[in-house]
């Protein structure tokens, strides 16, 4: 008997180790190393560098957000970690942003925009930002444009939908008040404040629908100074649609993905106040890697409706590029905000 019993709970024992070794495998697959994230930033900046550059030798007249801005907030955020990217390159990048609005700038100060409207001026602002671009009469002409743009209604919107990057009231009263915080002038204040409380207004009230809204309504409340209760309730909102596989989803009816999940990342990061050393996060990042392809690209199916002549712009994924790059700038600034701040390097 005491035999059969030292027998049967040294079994018990073997078991429970099992367990313990496999749970610490599970965690361990959650809470992605240094090195491998490293490395996932590592394969992914040479692929941005040269959709960046594609784009801009293809589109000789045209700033895109898919191609230039969100490459760019990656290769920013890389280099503050210390990664090396193509300094040169970056201020070209900014320079051909710059003189794309600069182009337009009547039309801005008339309040007449360009093809893309809020979100192209949107994001192109926030380009520049990123790359440290100083205020100049172009900006305040695109923040005057800003504020005479569909100045009747309570929030900006989409000129054209192409989801999931261009279709959201958030993302465009998001790109739009960013704009207007960062680069509207002294002379325009009055009016800037008065345009941020009545979108205040309509944030506080307006309830999101899928991922794309809550990322943009999250950081757009955060921007505007709404209440610390209406944001935390906002990030908790996003938070809580993490899938099992640590992905998030664009749609209910989707599989997680990395458009999502990149770009949900960053901003309960940067406007939820979640730290990268997070479960959530982590679990987060370790789907990223997990679905990064060995070129260092990621992969996601468009399912919007071409409007433009398609191009070629060096990134892979043929039809699919445009979605995927810009899924690869939110990824690679998730993984990058997870490392160090560090001196930056060129090359």
């Amino acid at each position: 008997m005491k035999t059969l019993l030292r027998d049967w709970f040294g079994m018990a024992g073997l078991f429970v180790l099992t367990l313990v070794a496999i749970n610490t495998i599970v965690r361990a697959e959650d809470d992605p190393s240094t090195e491998a994230i490293k490395a996932a930033v590592t394969k992914s900046l040479p692929l941005l560098e040269k959709g960046a550059k594609g784009s801009m030798e293809q589109r000789k007249q045209c700033f895109t957000c898919h191609n230039q801005g969100l490459p760019i907030l990656a290769l920013v955020t890389a280099q503050s970690r210390g990664f090396a990217i193509d300094a040169e390159h970056l201020q070209t990048q900014l320079k051909f942003t710059a003189d794309f609005l600069g182009k337009n700038k009547q039309k801005y100060l008339e309040g007449k925009g360009q093809g893309g409207q809020t979100d192209t001026a949107g994001y192109a602002l926030w380009t520049l930002d990123n790359g440290g671009w100083k205020p100049d009469e172009t900006t305040a002409a695109v923040a005057e444009y800003f504020l005479q743009w569909q100045s009747d209604s309570e929030h900006w919107r989409p000129q054209s939908r192409r989801p999931p990057t261009e279709q959201s009231l958030f993302t465009s009263s998001f790109v739009a008040l960013r704009g207007l915080k960062v680069f509207g002038t002294s002379d325009q204040k009055e009016r800037i404040d008065r345009r941020i409380e009545q979108v205040r207004k309509w944030l506080l009230k307006t309830q999101s629908e899928d991922t794309e809204d809550r990322v943009f309504r999250l950081r757009a409340l955060q921007l505007v100074g709404a209440p610390d209760d209406d944001v935390r309730r906002a990030a908790t909102e996003l938070s809580q649609t993490q899938r099992d596989d640590g992905g998030w989803a664009q749609l209910p009816d989707m599989p997680s993905d990395s458009y999502a999940t990149g770009s949900v990342l960053v901003a309960l990061h940067q406007a939820g106040g979640l730290a990268t050393t997070d479960a959530a996060y982590r679990k987060g990042l370790s789907y990223l890697i997990s679905v990064q392809q060995e070129d260092g690209s990621w992969h996601v199916t468009t399912r919007s409706k071409p409007i433009q002549t398609y191009f070629e712009s060096g990134y892979p994924h043929g039809k699919d590029q445009f979605i995927s790059i810009a899924a690869a700038g939110w990824s690679t600034t998730a993984l990058a905000l997870a490392l160090p701040k560090t001196s930056p390097e060129t090359k």
